[in-house]
């Protein structure tokens, strides 16, 4: 095995067979049954050789409200997200997951894991809104744990004391633009430096031994 492929099968080790994927969603509303998934964006995060993490290229793409979908006009004033304009080039709902999930899968697979776990700042949202699509849509082999989660809320909050994604990143070193934020690509490779940075100061602590899938070899 090559140093590429063993990275890429470590990173099946550090999580328990997970793979994490940073999802960040725009939509218009706060209700994932009733209000329309506007953005997706995805994040793979990928192992070094040195045992680090790192976020993928992102994927990301446009969706079109489904049917009957309710679009909250304050949701859109915060988003600046105008669903209906004729350059959006959105997606239907079915097709913008099988772009986003259809690569996860094959990470999935490449990576030696067994699921992709979803990582968010505020997690359960994003998760709830895939969820809800992928219901609506009947979309086949959803690669995502059902209900487990890596918040970068409650990571941030223990790490630096900050729960808002813009003053976590600043408190972890990392660049910050106000007019590219809500955006869900823009939102979605923040959370993902952030997700690296703090895992990656945890690696530092123990390079070798926290992270080993046996218990019995971790340092007492």
């Amino acid at each position: 095995m090559n140093e590429e492929e063993q990275s890429s099968q470590g990173i099946a080790q550090r999580f328990r067979g997970f793979l994490p994927v940073v999802i960040d969603v725009e939509t218009a509303g706060f209700d994932a049954q009733r209000h329309a998934l506007l953005e997706i964006a995805a994040v793979i995060i990928r192992m070094t050789p040195e045992g680090l993490l790192e976020p993928a290229p992102a994927l990301a793409c446009h969706v079109l409200p489904f049917m009957d979908a309710e679009i909250d006009p304050r949701a859109l004033a915060f988003n600046r997200i105008d669903p209906h304009h004729p350059l959006r080039d959105a997606l239907p709902e079915h097709e913008a997951l099988d772009h986003i999930l259809g690569p996860i899968r094959k990470a999935v697979k490449t990576t030696g894991c067994t699921r992709a776990i979803l990582v968010g700042h505020n997690a359960h949202f994003d998760l709830g809104f895939i969820k809800a699509a992928v219901e609506r849509t009947n979309y086949k082999r959803n690669p995502f744990h059902d209900f487990s989660v890596f918040d970068t809320v409650s990571l941030s909050g223990l790490v630096f004391g900050q729960t808002v994604l813009a003053n976590a990143s600043r408190a972890a070193g990392l660049d910050w633009n106000n007019s590219e934020a809500h955006s869900a690509i823009y939102d979605a490779e923040q959370t993902a430096r952030l997700f690296c940075t703090i895992v990656n100061r945890w690696h530092a602590l123990d390079p070798v031994h926290f992270w080993t899938r046996d218990p019995r070899q971790r340092r007492s």
